[in-house]
């Protein structure tokens, strides 16, 4: 059966996932965060290369919705946790096969493995089987295990395991130790004392007594008795232990190599919904977005930062909804300072971000344009090394971004030319909006200058809203509005502690 990928419709569209580098732009989206929280505790699968490798289609976007789609139903979810969870736990003994020192040790635990691999995979067959999945994905999948489990190779391989574990249970011998000499012999059915010496001093019993008992260690390597013992008990039982040796000569190979990869790359899927969940308790909504190649509205609605939500935990999120209508292309957001313009503009390029690799996105509904490159100006800390200044070095990134720039692509700036003066900053910012409308890129500018907002047709205004009878009270809610005019006022109010607030508590002390 054909079946290459659950990540990638072509399989020849996957790209040499292990040398992929973190994009630039996750750090300013705070995306970084998110990915590290999704990757936790599943660093075994290396999954991050995933998170970095945005679709360039639209259908091989639909192909991980579908997936995303079929996991979301409990039945599904519960067969792939378990077949997961059984992969875990024979790797596990495959770790401990190369660890071990006893050869007859190593046999026993490449058993153990065998057996849990091949309970897994069949349960898996049975479990995606009978019409359960109808994403392209899974269903391709289902196909191949299927097939799988039905070659010659696979059950030659189970019914020899099952064969060996049922000898092994059968295994019963004797260790009968007189001073230095220990004496290994077949069981012959003796009675156990023991449970008929407890039952006779049963009746004296008066109190919980001490446990006078030795606790062993429960090493998992054989010291060199144990080992001595087990070679008497493989002379006593060499048929069984001689079919032990020949399944460990021909079977040290035998995870199928798609079986494998699907048990890594179904993990993208898991791990993203196990970070959601506890988000979507909180009463947060993530949706199936809608993907564009170009064509105007893009909208979101009841957005919010997906970062910032996981960091806030308990405590309420603010959401927005936002739609770029007919032949609007930049958003330029004003407002007072720490009024979550910068948390809109971060939470517009996270959405665009996970839309492009497959993801759900945050938010009731979305439609979202699928960009060849996403682009983020935030500001830095000015570098004493460099010999530009910062408003030289805020131009030499802008230039950068706008000579890669198409008219699919994103920008997101965020209090670029706070360094200069209103006068200049008006006369850049034209400018830089003048390239941006030729291009034709998607863009979101947050900025104290106003006059940025202005009334071209590609251009809307938003402005970060307070509440109206305490001006100073933020909503943290994003509105079309156009400016108020004081923005760049206030900004330079609380840079230099003149705001109402600073002055009254001033006078106080």
């Amino acid at each position: 059966m054909e079946f290459t990928s659950i990540l990638f419709l072509n399989g020849e569209d996957r790209p040499p996932t292990e040398t992929l580098k973190e994009p630039d732009f996750l750090a300013d989206l705070n995306l970084d965060q998110v990915f590290d929280a999704v990757a936790q505790g599943r660093e075994q699968y290396n999954l991050k290369p995933f998170f970095y490798s945005p679709l360039t289609d639209v259908d091989s976007i639909l192909y991980r919705h579908e997936v995303f789609q079929d996991i979301e139903s409990p039945n599904i979810l519960s067969c792939i946790q378990s077949f997961a969870q059984a992969m875990r736990v024979m790797r596990t003994n495959l770790a401990q096969v190369k660890g071990l020192y006893y050869q007859r040790q190593k046999q026993r635990w490449l058993l153990d493995a065998v057996s849990v691999y091949c309970d897994a995979v069949a349960s898996l067959a049975q479990g995606l089987g009978g019409g359960r999945v109808s994403s392209r994905g899974l269903a391709a999948f289902s196909g191949y295990v299927r097939h799988y489990c039905a070659s010659e190779q696979f059950r030659e391989l189970r019914d020899e395991a099952s064969m060996l574990m049922e000898s092994l249970s059968k295994v019963a011998y004797c260790v009968l130790i007189k001073d230095s000499t220990v004496m290994v012999r077949k069981y012959e059915g003796e009675n156990d004392y023991s449970v008929e010496v407890e039952r006779t001093f049963t009746r004296f019993k008066e109190a919980a007594a001490k446990d006078y008992r030795i606790q062993f260690q429960e090493w998992i390597e054989m010291d060199h008795v144990e080992a001595n013992i087990l070679e008497f008990v493989a002379k006593l039982y060499p048929d069984v232990f001689q079919g032990l040796e020949d399944f460990y000569s021909r079977w040290t190979d035998y995870v199928d190599e798609t079986i494998a990869t699907f048990d890594r790359e179904v993990q993208f899927y898991l791990a993203f919904l196990d970070f959601i969940a506890p988000l979507r308790r909180r009463g947060l909504a993530f949706c199936y977005p809608k993907i564009t190649m170009s064509d105007n509205p893009i909208y979101g609605r009841d957005t919010f930062d997906v970062a910032l939500a996981n960091h806030l935990e308990g405590r309420a999120v603010v959401c927005n909804t936002w739609q770029m209508t007919d032949r609007e292309r930049i958003f330029v957001v004003s407002g007072p300072n720490q009024g979550g313009k910068t948390t809109f503009a971060r939470s517009f390029g996270q959405m665009h971000y996970l839309g492009t690799i497959g993801c759900l996105v945050p938010g009731e509904a979305a439609r979202l344009l699928l960009f060849d490159h996403l682009f983020t100006h935030f500001e830095r800390q000015e570098n004493v090394a460099s010999l530009t200044g910062k408003l030289e070095d805020d131009l030499l990134r802008m230039r950068a971004i706008l000579e890669r720039a198409s008219g699919t692509s994103i920008i997101l700036i965020n209090e670029m030319l706070a360094s200069t003066t209103l006068r200049d900053g008006i006369l850049l910012g034209r400018r830089i909006m003048e390239k941006l409308r030729q291009l034709g890129s998607v863009c979101i500018w947050v900025t104290f200058i106003e006059e940025l907002a202005t009334d071209s047709e590609v251009v809307a205004s938003l402005l970060s809203t307070v509440e109206k009878d305490a001006p100073t009270v933020r909503t943290y809610k994003i509105e079309r509005h156009p400016p108020v005019g004081i923005a760049h006022a206030l900004s330079l109010a609380e840079r230099y502690g003149l705001t109402y607030e600073a002055l009254k508590e001033r006078i106080r002390s």
